[in-house]
């Protein structure tokens, strides 16, 4: 007998999203329908302006929708304040931004640790969790290594590492190879993958990186607002 199917990470029923600009409305997401499922890999590509970044800013609670329905783990975040919101995403999600973002004047270990600090964690579970994090994704040497003692692809580990402290249920990925070489992005491509897959964590991942598509489960593409699977 089969138990019950894993919750999907991500629900969007037709989710609507409008900006006034000068008076008129501008459609930036329209009727939008998404399931990813619970370690799902969808890659989300789409020209400049078609939406990529609206879409994910609601599916990582960093904006509500207009309109419509949005479930991430089984948590409808639809109708969540901006306090909630904040809640939401420091429990629920993980986000590796093109830039990396990592703090400059904190370590990689630290720059893992400060996603903690507002969490439920204790500071000793805090720091087995983040030298855990760096052992597997290969920096355990480099833990006490400040960001501009690290390579490009050691910045976007620690950077996938900080996304993974909270135990998401989803984790957002821009461009992840946008600054890597051929080589250093194929080793990226096939990082995420695994300690996606690893970790049964779903994840979506905006890209012009024919590669990541390739190693996604699925490709969805969007365009004026609209997406097609």
């Amino acid at each position: 007998m089969n138990g019950p199917s894993p919750i999907p990470a991500l629900e969007m029923e037709d989710v609507r999203k409008v900006y006034v600009v000068a008076g008129e409305e501008v459609v930036a997401l329209d009727h939008v329908e998404l399931t990813v499922g619970s370690d799902e890999i969808v890659a989300l590509v789409g020209p400049s302006g078609s939406g990529k970044t609206t879409l994910c800013s609601i599916a990582g609670g960093i904006l509500s929708p207009t309109e419509g329905r949005v479930v991430i783990g089984g948590r409808d975040i639809s109708g969540y304040s901006s306090r909630e919101l904040t809640e939401f995403r420091r429990d629920s999600v993980g986000f590796v931004f093109q830039t990396v973002n990592l703090i400059p004047f904190l370590t990689a270990r630290e720059n893992l640790l400060v996603v903690d600090e507002i969490g439920p964690r204790d500071r000793k579970q805090a720091r087995k969790r983040a030298d855990q994090l760096l052992e597997e994704l290969g920096l355990e040497e480099r833990a006490g290594n400040l960001p501009s003692q690290l390579s490009g692809g050691e910045k976007q580990r620690v950077a996938i590492g900080r996304s993974l402290m909270n135990e998401p249920a989803l984790v957002l990925f821009d461009e992840p190879t946008s600054s890597l070489d051929t080589e250093l992005g194929d080793q990226m491509i096939r990082l995420i993958r695994e300690e996606m897959k690893s970790r049964g964590t779903a994840a979506i991942i905006v890209t012009h990186d024919d590669r990541i598509t390739r190693h996604a489960d699925r490709t969805v593409r969007i365009t004026d607002g609209r997406v097609s699977v």
